[in-house]
C-alpha cells in the first residue's frame, strides 16, 4: 500500500458538483493499493498514518500526532500511485490492485482508521473527483508498506 499523507489545515472532496466530505485541520490522505497487498499493510499503515508526529504543538514544532490532536481524516483512493512512468510515455498500472480488491483494502484501511479513533470521511472509490488540500507547512509524506 502506498500513501501520500498531507497535512492541512482543510480540505474536501466534490463529486458532481457535489461535497460529499470537508475537514478543518488533520490529513488527506491518498490512498494506493498494490496487488501484493493485504490486510496486514492496511492495519499497519492505519496504525502508523494515525501515530505520526507530525501536527505542531504549542511550540509549532511536530510533535503530535493526529489521534493526540483528535483531527480528521479523508481518505481518497489513487490507483495513480502505482503508475509507473520509467518507460515510455504512458504510465503503466501492472502492480495496481484490481478493483474489486483494491475496493476492499481501502475500506478496511479506513475501518482500521476508525477504529484507532480517527474521525474519517472518504471520497467514493473509482469515482472522478475533485480533491481540495489547503496544505498546512507543508508537510506532505509518502509511505509505502514494502519499502520499510
Amino acid at each position: 500500500m502506498r500513501a501520500v499523507v498531507q497535512r492541512v489545515s482543510k480540505g474536501s472532496v466534490t463529486i458532481d458538483g457535489e461535497e460529499v466530505a470537508r475537514i478543518g485541520s488533520g490529513l488527506v490522505i491518498l490512498l494506493g493499493v498494490g496487488k501484493d497487498d493485504g490486510s496486514d499493510d492496511a492495519k499497519w499503515l492505519a496504525d502508523k498514518i494515525a501515530n505520526l508526529r507530525i501536527m505542531e504543538d504549542e511550540q509549532g514544532k511536530m510533535n503530535l500526532s493526529l489521534l493526540e490532536t483528535g483531527g480528521e481524516a479523508i481518505v481518497v483512493s489513487q490507483f495513480t500511485l502505482y503508475g509507473d512512468c520509467r518507460k515510455g510515455r504512458r504510465p503503466g498500472f501492472d502492480r495496481a490492485a484490481p478493483p474489486d480488491m483494491a475496493d476492499e483494502l481501502y475500506k478496511r484501511f479506513v475501518e482500521n482508521l476508525q477504529e484507532i479513533g480517527i474521525r474519517t470521511q472518504t471520497g467514493q472509490f473509482r469515482a472522478k473527483m475533485l480533491v481540495e488540500i489547503d496544505n498546512d507547512g507543508p508537510v506532505t509524506l509518502l509511505l509505502d508498506t514494502k519499502q520499510i
